[in-house]
C-alpha cells in the first residue's frame, strides 16, 4: 500500500534559534461518520498526502472523529493502542483533534446542524471527554500539551431562543466541569489537554472580544484556564473584518492561551456586480457560508448565509465563510483572505507556539472547475505553502 511504511528520521527544519511549530492538516475534509470510514479515508487520502509532502518523516494530522467513531474506538478492547499503531505504520502523527463537528460532517445538508449539540447540551461534554481520553493516548510520547478545538458555545440564535442567561450559564458550568476532568486526565497521563473555543461568525462567540468577555466573566481561575483556551481560525476572524494581530494580542492581554491556529482563507470581493456574479457560484446546499459586508461607516453587516447577502446586495466589500485553498490569493475575479495568514502567524506566541492546522474542509463543494482532481495533491500544496509561511515568520517547522 502506498506510503505504509515507518517514517525515516531526517533532519528537521528547526534550529536552536527558532521556536518549534507543529504543522498538521485537519482530516475533517474527509468523510468519516464511523470508525471504519475514518480509517478508510485516512488510508486513501492522508497516506498519499504524506507521500507528496513528507515522504521521509511523519505527517502531522489534526484528527476528526465523529461522536460515533469516538465511541466505537473507546469500546474496542485496546482500541486506542491498536489505532495508534495503525497510524504509526502509515507515518501519521496526531497533533491535535477537531472536536467541532459531532455527527456526519459530509451529509447532504449540514448548515447550522454543525453547532449541535451546543455547550448547554450534556452530549457535547460527553463527546469532548471521549476525544480527550483518545487524544491523550494518541499523541507522541513526551507530548506536554495538545488541543481539542470546539464549538464557540453555540449558534447565537439558538441561545436567544432558549433563554440566554440560563443557556450560557449551563454552558459555562459544563465547560468548568470538562476542565476539571481534563485536570484529572493530566494527572493520570501527564498530557495537558486543552479545550479551545473556536469563534465563528454567527455564533455566540464570533469575535475575539466576545471570547475575552466570556473568559473574564466565567473562567477567571488559573486552574480552569489551564485547560480552556481559544482556537483562532484565521478565516473566521477575517470574515468578521477583525485585524489578526488585534485579535491575538487581545487574547494575550486577557491571559487566554491560544492552543491552536487554524490556517484558513475566506472568499472576498469588492462587491462589484461581476464579482458578485462569480461569488454566487459558491452558494451551495451543504455548508453555511456566513457573509459579512463592510459599510462605508465601518459597520459590519452580517448575513447568515451567502444567498441572503446576494439577495440584499448591500454596498461594500464582502467576505464569505467558505474555506478556500490557502495558497490561492485570487480565484477568477474574486480574491481570498490568504494575505491575512502571515499576519496571524507573525502575531502568534513564539514563547508558547500553538499548533498550526491547515483546515480547508470545503474542497469537495468548490465549484467544479476549481476542484483538484487529486485531493491529496491539493492538501499537499497547502501544507507546503504554510510551511514556507511559518519559516518566513521565524518558526522551525515540525510536520
Amino acid at each position: 500500500m502506498e506510503g505504509v511504511t515507518r517514517p525515516i528520521a531526517r533532519p528537521t527544519d528547526q534550529s536552536t534559534a527558532q521556536p518549534a511549530a507543529q504543522l498538521a492538516y485537519c482530516t475533517n475534509v474527509h468523510a468519516g461518520d464511523t470508525l471504519a470510514r475514518t480509517r478508510a479515508m485516512l488510508d486513501q487520502h492522508a497516506v498519499r498526502v504524506r507521500s507528496l509532502f513528507a515522504p521521509d518523516s511523519e505527517l502531522g494530522i489534526g484528527l476528526w472523529l465523529s461522536a460515533q467513531a469516538a465511541r466505537e474506538l473507546l469500546a474496542e478492547a485496546d482500541g486506542i493502542a491498536r489505532f495508534r499503531d495503525w497510524l504509526r505504520e502509515r507515518g501519521l502523527a496526531v497533533r491535535t483533534v477537531n472536536g467541532f463537528p459531532y455527527g456526519d460532517f459530509h451529509g447532504e445538508t449540514v448548515k447550522t446542524r454543525v453547532y449541535h449539540p451546543h455547550w448547554a447540551d450534556p452530549n457535547r461534554s460527553i463527546f469532548t471527554l471521549d476525544l480527550a481520553r483518545i487524544l491523550a493516548q494518541l499523541v507522541a510520547p513526551g507530548t506536554a500539551t495538545a488541543s481539542i478545538s470546539t464549538v464557540p458555545i453555540g449558534w447565537r440564535a439558538d441561545f436567544s431562543n432558549e433563554g440566554c442567561g440560563a443557556s450560557v450559564g449551563l454552558a459555562a458550568a459544563q465547560l468548568e466541569w470538562i476542565a476539571g476532568r481534563l485536570a484529572e486526565l493530566e494527572q493520570s497521563t501527564g498530557v495537558r489537554i486543552t479545550v479551545d473555543l473556536e469563534p465563528e461568525p454567527g455564533c455566540l462567540l464570533d469575535r475575539a472580544e466576545h471570547a475575552a468577555s466570556l473568559f473574564d466573566q466565567c473562567f477567571n481561575t488559573d486552574e480552569t484556564r489551564r485547560h480552556l483556551g481559544v482556537c483562532h481560525d484565521i478565516c473566521h476572524s477575517a470574515v468578521m473584518f477583525e485585524e489578526q494581530d488585534d485579535a491575538l494580542e487581545l487574547y494575550a492581554r486577557s491571559g487566554i492561551r491560544v492552543g491552536k491556529i487554524q490556517v484558513s482563507a475566506a472568499l472576498a470581493c469588492s462587491g462589484a456586480p461581476k464579482e458578485l456574479a462569480e461569488l454566487a457560484e459558491f452558494a451551495e446546499p451543504r455548508y453555511l457560508h456566513q457573509t459579512c459586508v463592510l459599510s462605508g461607516t465601518g459597520d459590519v453587516r452580517f448575513f447568515e448565509d451567502l444567498d441572503l447577502a446576494l439577495d440584499a446586495m448591500p454596498d461594500g466589500p464582502y467576505r464569505t465563510h467558505f474555506h478556500v485553498p490557502v495558497h490561492l490569493d485570487e480565484i477568477g475575479r474574486l480574491h481570498t483572505t490568504a494575505r491575512q495568514i502571515p499576519l496571524a502567524l507573525a502575531a502568534a506566541s513564539k514563547d508558547d507556539p500553538p499548533c498550526f492546522e491547515v483546515e480547508t474542509y470545503a474542497w469537495t463543494v468548490l465549484p467544479p472547475h476549481l476542484r483538484e482532481r487529486d485531493l491529496a495533491a491539493g492538501i499537499a500544496k497547502e501544507l507546503a505553502w504554510t510551511r514556507a509561511a511559518l519559516v518566513r515568520a521565524g518558526y522551525g517547522v515540525r510536520a
